[in-house]
């Protein structure tokens, strides 16, 4: 792709969005990777490195949850991660009142520190934790020194070493609600920005065409 061709797309997608009435942005992984927070497909991708099997699903988190949480830990950055350029684009589009939502699949709130109001986080967030056995919630600071101290998250109330973030993982279904808001919103686009994602993970990718009929 030649540098003149980016050029002509990004003053196409200008255009776009300069008459927009109702702008929704799309996020994936890609949009935070400038951020230092790694992708995971692509040459150096976490998938090389990780089975998402193992370590990106509730039967994984449940069988070995250090393992879990050494891959959160690299897949987050969270105290180190800042937002980029993008999203800070993102937020002035919606300060501007040209971007009426952000969908995103990441969990980094970066979009939120950015300065992005609405924000439909379809995975989740790292934020906030909860225990599976007796439903204890908790904030991120309740165990960050902990984590980065090499252990792993047990609940304070019932003791169990099933403590997990509000993420979405593989075989847990999105939450319906978030689903239901981006849904609204795509039908209600009409400019729909992806940025970031490879569209191939379900129902997520189904947006676009939602937005598009």
């Amino acid at each position: 792709m030649t540098e003149s061709s980016d050029i002509e797309k990004i003053r196409r997608a200008a255009e776009i969005l300069a008459r927009s009435k109702h702008a929704v942005v799309f996020t994936g992984a890609g949009v935070s990777a400038e951020s230092g927070i790694p992708t995971f497909r692509g040459e150096d991708g976490l998938w090389k490195k990780y089975d998402p099997e193992e370590v990106a699903s509730i039967h994984g988190f449940r069988k070995n949850p250090r393992a879990f949480w050494e891959f959160s830990m690299e897949l987050t950055k969270k105290t180190q991660a800042e937002p980029n350029p993008a999203h800070y684009a993102i937020a002035e589009l919606e300060r501007m009142g040209i971007v009426k939502a952000v969908i995103t699949q990441n969990i980094d709130m970066l979009h939120q520190r950015a300065g992005s109001k609405k924000v439909y986080e379809l995975h989740g967030s790292i934020e906030r934790l909860r225990c599976l056995d007796c439903r204890k919630d908790y904030s991120w600071e309740d165990f960050v020194e902990l984590l980065h101290g090499g252990e792993i998250p047990r609940c304070k109330v019932c003791g169990s070493w099933y403590v997990k973030p509000n993420v979405v993982l593989f075989g847990e279904p999105l939450p319906s609600t978030v689903l239901y808001q981006a849904i609204e919103e795509s039908r209600k686009a009409d400019a729909f920005l992806v940025v970031g994602s490879s569209l191939v993970v379900y129902p997520a990718a189904e947006l676009p065409y939602i937005a598009k009929s």
